[in-house]
């Protein structure tokens, strides 16, 4: 939704919140912001069903208005499925080849509002907000107009319910035809094979309006709501939960505000006692579409992939520790809070053009390898918490996981105690070497900003990655590869980097990218030791040396790949402008 910044930065946690009515999903789900369905229907094929993920958000499919910003998906004109993503036949195939490929389709539905302005929708549809005038809506079933000012949020719920979410029509949820009309559009989506939707702006709608329009719905579908609720406001997010699974923004504010600026140590009981509502109501996610843009309650807490590495622990956390139901963003890069996404699409040429328009978090390897551990280890509790009382943190998922966390700036070099069987197990989160179990206890070395995570799901078997022969000691064995970028020809005070998926090339993050040296300007090489035995992809970059965001110029193309040898072995990969 286009959220509002009115929400209390700092606001004190309530105390923990009643039982849940429902229980939230298992797995983890991603949400592909802006994606085009055809795209979405290849990313599920090709990587969500492989590696795991139990369900993918979509953005909003039905009618919108025209225009370039991110925020025109959220004003419905109509609820035909005609969309910037693609049409009703796009769509359709799109959930149908995610159904097949066993990923489930959440859809973002928005039914608390409709349009402001007037034109032609994204269908081609009439609209007049001045005469409250739609192809399915009259004057009758919206709330009579009013305003919420800055103090409702905290002393009138009724005007957040009832009044214009930033000059957006109110419908009137409590009308019987309005609630026909909200079902029969979830109806149309579930008997496409949509399996959830997420309800935009649940907050400003009552929670008996939710209940009366979801009641309706036929077919049984997986919902979540949207309220944005740090405490100390009329409406909050308990008041939901006997609907649906609610949306936990104060997990984020929180994740956020522990990673940047407090101590590690303080997540041994992240969760419930923290004030947060009950885990098997909650959506939890490290940043979302909204908040990453400085809306919907977090302020400068929130982390996004701007922050590279120290999103990328963030978010092994999230998905290695059990509270609710993790939801992982997948963004484009933006500098610009309205701006919308990249003309061009993911897929080109039957391949996922990640890490310079499109960012694509959930590919990130460590990201994207603790979905398995997060289905590996489901039931399981927390065991055998260890802290150095600073920023190095480890602790075990019963019998079924490990996870050790370093967020200081020197190795982390020690023999852990675990719960996982003897054997020997790949380290998901890190380097993906083996490293061996025996006698319960574990001995890993952890670069800085790096984490570790070992599961029963990810055994070595000899494979690709065994880790050679540091695999006993857990020492990482890497090897040495030499990148080269033609023709970055630069500006004063731009250079040229590398990065790719690989937590040392900076997982996609032009802040975290390796700065190369013109050697041979314009062609610029640097040396850098990566995991052996490891599937790379990267590309070039030219960024400004003081801004990352600034003066960005991406390699063009499909992704460079490079498959990286045995311990000790050089390497010599090349990319061009």
């Amino acid at each position: 939704m286009i959220s509002l910044s009115r929400l209390a930065a700092g606001a004190a946690l309530a105390l923990a919140l009643t039982a849940p009515a429902t229980q939230a999903e298992a797995g983890v789900f991603v949400h592909l912001f802006e994606w085009k369905w055809s795209d979405v229907a290849q990313e599920c094929e090709n990587f969500l069903g492989p590696k795991g993920f139990s369900a993918v958000q979509v953005s909003p499919p039905q009618e919108h208005i025209q225009g370039s910003a991110w925020w025109t998906r959220y004003q419905p004109v109509s609820y035909q499925l005609s969309s910037r993503s693609g049409d009703e036949a796009a769509f359709a195939d799109m959930v149908q080849r995610c159904n097949a490929a066993g990923v489930d389709v959440y859809a973002d539905a928005v039914i608390n509002h409709m349009a402001n302005g007037s034109g032609t929708g994204t269908g081609g549809s009439a609209y007049n907000s001045g005469a409250m005038s739609y192809p399915i809506y009259s004057s009758n079933d919206f709330h009579s107009p009013c305003t919420i000012n800055p103090e409702d949020y905290g002393n009138n719920a009724g005007r957040v319910r009832t009044c214009q979410l930033v000059g957006l029509p109110d419908l009137d949820t409590g009308d019987n035809y309005v609630q026909d009309t909200l079902a029969g559009y979830l109806n149309h989506l579930a008997s496409l094979g949509v399996k959830g939707v997420r309800i935009d702006a649940a907050k400003h709608m009552a929670p008996g309006d939710i209940a009366g329009i979801l009641s309706r719905v036929t077919d049984p579908l997986y919902v979540f709501q949207e309220v944005i609720d740090l405490g100390g406001e009329a409406v909050s997010a308990n008041e939901y939960t006997g609907t649906a699974d609610v949306t936990e923004f104060r997990y984020s504010a929180s994740i956020g505000d522990v990673f940047k600026n407090q101590r590690l140590a303080y997540l041994n009981a992240f969760g419930e006692s923290w004030g947060f509502i009950a885990g098997g109501n909650a959506v939890v996610f490290t940043d979302n579409h909204d908040n990453q843009r400085g809306h919907g309650a977090g302020g400068s807490n929130v982390l996004t992939y701007k922050n590279g590495a120290l999103y990328n622990l963030a978010n092994v956390f999230m998905l290695g520790w059990p509270y609710g139901y993790p939801k992982v963003m997948s963004s484009y890069a933006f500098s610009d809070s309205d701006q919308g996404p990249p003309a061009q699409p993911v897929y080109q040429n039957g391949s996922a053009q990640c890490g310079g328009a499109w960012i694509c978090e959930h590919r990130w390897s460590s990201i994207a390898n603790m979905v398995a551990f997060r289905n590996a280890t489901d039931g399981t509790g927390v065991n055998g918490w260890w802290d150095n009382g600073n920023n190095q943190i480890a602790f075990n998922r019963g019998s079924k996981g490990f996870v050790a966390i370093n967020r200081e700036g020197g190795a982390l070099s020690r023999t852990f105690a675990t719960s996982l069987p003897d054997g020997q197990y790949r380290n998901v989160a890190g380097d993906n070497a083996c490293v061996t179990v025996q006698g319960g206890q574990v001995n890993l070395n952890i670069p800085a900003m790096s984490a570790a995570a070992l599961h029963i799901g990810a055994p070595c078997d000899g494979g690709s990655g065994s880790g050679g022969a540091g695999a006993g000691s857990g020492t990482a064995t890497t090897v040495s590869v030499t990148f080269e970028c033609a023709n970055g020809t630069t500006q004063l005070g731009q250079s040229v980097y590398v990065t790719g998926n690989l937590p040392a090339l900076g997982n996609w993050s032009p802040a975290s990218a390796l700065k190369l040296d013109p050697v041979s300007y314009p062609t610029w090489t640097g040396q850098f030791d990566l995991p052996a035995n490891t599937a790379v992809e990267w590309k070039c970059l030219k960024r400004s040396e003081s801004d990352p965001s600034a003066l960005q110029v991406w390699e063009g193309g499909a992704n460079n790949t490079l498959q990286t040898g045995a311990s000790g072995s050089a390497t010599s990969t090349t990319g061009s402008f």
